[in-house]
């Protein structure tokens, strides 16, 4: 993919001016957006079955094949639903990287990265590409949405899970700025971002806790005046910190998060829901019980297609997360799907028979002053648990008093959650080595 010569169209919406960076796609007519959707998938199906080993015997096994597929309804309706476990089994048994799902001679492949392994060992990633990665070309019309315009610099994200960024940063006319932005390089990060006037990086919450280190000896609102945003994902950040962020240092915040793996989905300028863009792939949520399509805005699981990979896609790929979905447009003009995201399958944890989810610990654990940055993770055991036990990261410049501390937190706990609760107060720098990579802190963990 390459961008040259960006326009800067306009479109009024209540009396706000929102750029598009493809107005065409980006606010087409929803009956446009499903016939494209049909078409491509009608194609993707009868090419996966001619050159995936997996998904012909997958549907296969299900009595389908592609001439019983016609309309999307058909693809929804009769085409099985795939997970990693699958994938996971095609390649144990036949010794496959890539786990059936590769459609091309592997010599014609550019790059092979990996998903971030947030939920189970990382999936290779190939792909196919000239300019820039279609992975981060996927977020372009984001970027541009959130105000990056040629000759704007970016420091390059360290790492190469999912992608390789710099060529794609070059294709929309940006300037990479080259540092090393690993942990324990605060400083120097925050050096370069004053020195060359940085627009924009890529933050994970150990970088975010690294600024805040360094916030008596910088002012921070100064450091960054010239950044228009920061992109966010990985570990999420506690409501406290955020506002930090952008309430004391000036800072936007936008989150972006997985679209089924396909993919990126990232907050739109309006902030309100993460954006699919469904040229790119096709959504679908469903009861987790019944397996059927759930209303607008009702939660499901996000079961998702990739409509413009051809290397390896993913087809009605489940994707453990649970979801919500509305594809009314959005207040910028955005014509595609919106999504929230609510949990992942399998998030709860019983304990004496109550069930007790991530986000109600979130909210008590960061209420508290010293603990405002969020950090715990909930133990889990392989026997049946009468007592609720967590992992709590406290700041010790913030906290004078630990053993009230973890008084205050399990009496709030207990009272909230109505079960026992038993505590381990580390430092967050010590329970950060708890982390399953530097972009993610997994919430629950076998003791």
């Amino acid at each position: 993919m390459t961008i040259s010569g960006l326009e800067d169209p306009r479109e009024t919406l209540d009396g706000e001016v929102y750029e598009f960076l493809e107005p065409d796609a980006e606010t087409a007519p929803r009956e446009a957006i499903e016939a494209d959707q049909e078409a491509a998938v009608l194609q993707l199906v009868r090419f996966a079955w001619d050159n995936s080993p997996l998904y012909r015997e997958h549907w296969g096994a299900a009595g389908v094949s592609p001439d019983d597929i016609n309309s999307l309804e058909d693809f929804t309706t009769k085409i099985p639903t795939l997970t990693k476990a699958d994938i996971r089994a095609f390649r144990e048994r036949t010794g496959d990287p890539y786990g059936g799902l590769l459609c091309v001679d592997p010599k014609e492949l550019t790059s092979v990265t990996t998903t971030s392994g947030t939920t189970s060992p990382p999936e290779p990633l190939p792909e196919i590409w000239t300019d820039a990665p279609p992975l981060a070309s996927a977020s372009a019309r984001d970027l541009y949405a959130h105000g990056l315009r040629p000759g704007d610099r970016v420091i390059v994200p360290v790492g190469t899970f999912r992608n390789y960024w710099d060529d794609f940063y070059l294709s929309l006319g940006l300037t990479p700025v080259f540092v090393d932005s690993w942990l324990g390089q605060g400083e120097s990060l925050l050096r370069t971002i004053r020195a060359h006037k940085v627009a924009y990086m890529q933050v994970h919450l150990p970088a975010i806790m690294e600024f805040e280190k360094l916030e008596a000896k910088y002012d921070l609102r100064e450091a960054f005046s010239s950044v228009k945003f920061f992109a966010f994902a990985g570990q999420p950040m506690g409501a406290a910190l955020k506002r930090k962020v952008t309430e004391d240092w000036g800072v936007r915040i936008v989150t972006y998060t997985s679209a089924g793996d396909t993919g990126t989905a990232w907050e739109g300028p309006d902030l309100d829901g993460f954006q699919l863009w469904e040229d790119t792939m096709l959504p679908e949520v469903l009861n987790t019980a019944t397996d059927r399509p759930v209303a607008d805005m009702e939660i499901g699981e996000l079961v998702a297609t990739d409509l413009d990979n051809r290397a390896a896609p993913y087809i009605r790929f489940r994707s453990g997360d649970l979801v919500r979905v509305t594809r009314k447009p959005s207040s910028t003009g955005r014509t595609h799907a919106r999504m929230w995201f609510s949990g992942r399958r399998g998030d709860e944890t019983v304990v004496a028979g109550k069930a007790i989810v991530i986000g109600d610990v979130w909210r008590l654990v960061e209420s508290l002053p010293e603990l405002s940055d969020g950090m715990f993770q909930i133990l889990r055991a392989d026997t049946p648990m009468q007592r609720l036990r967590l992992r709590v990261g406290y700041a010790p410049d913030r906290t004078t008093d630990l053993p009230g501390l973890e008084h205050r937190l399990r009496r709030l706990l207990e009272s909230e959650l109505g079960v026992g609760v038993d505590l381990v107060m580390l430092t967050v720098e010590d329970i950060l080595q708890f982390s399953s990579s530097v972009a993610k802190f997994p919430r629950t963990a076998k003791e």
